[in-house]
């Protein structure tokens, strides 16, 4: 593996006792792959980019790139000497300076003609060779984001980490940025790792994506695996929309099936034994996309949230049970707050979790 973080921890002094914002994170990227940190604030995934970059001191566990240690406890490597680049929230660009001598900023040292050839190289790779005499104020956002990755890339930095980049556009341009850039680094055969709060993003660019809170790293994996195959119940809850349902799981003449209010699982194939939770009493994850409304189905629930979101609503559902569920709709059911729909379940992966009181009073939960 090209880039290997082993056990990092990232602490900072405090007033009473240092603050842990990294707690034992270990990952691999591979040469090429790009990876992605996904938290909510404050979960440590900005700390433990800076720890990469060498700008915050590892207190614990090593960072290794291309074979060589980049930092642990005891050593660190100076930034400067990583030859890792850097894309960050505002751009940074130099407002005096135009397109290509932004570009040209950190290629000082080549000889002129191979800088002016790297110069039009990495505008072309990023679309802006027509802007290249144009000022950074007289770019879009997006432009200007494209400007600040060409420069990143000008100097052929050996990893990209990219904290936040798209966080001052508006959401329709970042997740078309987000794949534009995707397509760019692949073109590059460039490694990066890129922090973000936001899934679409994380979905749209991440190879491997990691899911972090308090410091800590919850999963880390492919997107698919994540949404449905999430390692704990943290990102059950932080990736997509879904609820916990009481749930009971039981053996039957064709293997243990999952009880819920919305009746048995048709396939519960993959679900754990009835003996991997007392009484086999656990909740299971229903996604909205795993609820389909059926005019049709025994069972009933009342609408009491509706979110219009173009091609479909996502219904907010209360059976008659009391539990809730969260169910995507096509928008041509525009059914009524406080009507009462039939629904159904259908699960193609069965993830269950420890019911939440007895997940809480467990001992290290």
């Amino acid at each position: 593996m090209f880039l290997v973080l082993d056990q990092v921890g990232v602490r900072y002094a405090g007033s009473r006792a240092p603050h842990v914002a990294v707690d034992g994170v270990s990952l691999t990227l591979a040469e090429g792959q790009i990876g992605v940190l996904i938290g909510p604030s404050g979960c440590g995934k900005t700390s433990l980019l800076r720890a990469v970059a060498g700008l915050e001191p590892v207190a614990h566990g090593s960072i290794s790139m291309g074979g060589t240690l980049l930092a642990d406890a005891e050593q660190q490597l100076p930034a400067e000497a990583r030859r890792i680049g850097m894309v960050f929230q505002d751009y940074a660009l130099f407002p005096h300076l135009n397109v290509r001598d932004n570009v040209a900023f950190g290629l000082r040292e080549l000889p002129r003609a191979l800088r002016e050839a790297r110069i039009t190289q990495v505008l072309e790779l990023v679309g802006l060779a027509h802007a290249a005499r144009r000022a950074p104020h007289q770019l879009s956002g997006g432009q200007q984001q494209r400007v600040a990755l060409a420069r990143a890339l000008a100097p052929e930095p050996r990893l990209l980490l990219l904290d936040e980049p798209f966080s001052n556009l508006d959401v329709d341009l970042r997740e078309r940025l987000a794949h534009d850039i995707r397509a760019i680094l692949k073109a590059a055969g460039t490694t990066a790792l890129f922090v973000t709060h936001d899934q679409i993003e994380a979905f749209a660019i991440g190879d491997a994506i990691g899911v972090m809170h308090r410091g800590r790293l919850e999963q880390w994996d492919d997107a698919y695996t994540l949404y449905h195959r999430p390692a704990t119940r943290f990102v059950a809850d932080f990736i997509g929309h879904g609820v916990f349902t009481p749930a009971r799981i039981v053996d039957s003449p064709d293997g243990p099936r999952v009880q819920t209010p919305l009746g048995a699982l048709a396939d519960a194939a993959e679900c754990p034994l009835p003996g991997a939770y007392p009484g086999g009493e656990c909740d299971v994850l229903l996604r909205a996309d795993d609820i389909v409304h059926d005019d049709a189905a025994p069972v009933k629930a009342c609408i009491e949230r509706k979110a219009f979101r173009g091609s479909e609503f996502l219904y907010t559902l209360r059976l008659a049970s009391g539990e809730r569920v969260l169910a995507h709709v096509p928008s041509h059911h525009d059914h009524q707050v406080g009507e009462w729909i039939g629904i159904r379940a259908v699960v193609d992966h069965v993830v269950t979790f420890a019911r939440e009181n007895e997940a809480i009073a467990a001992p290290g939960a």
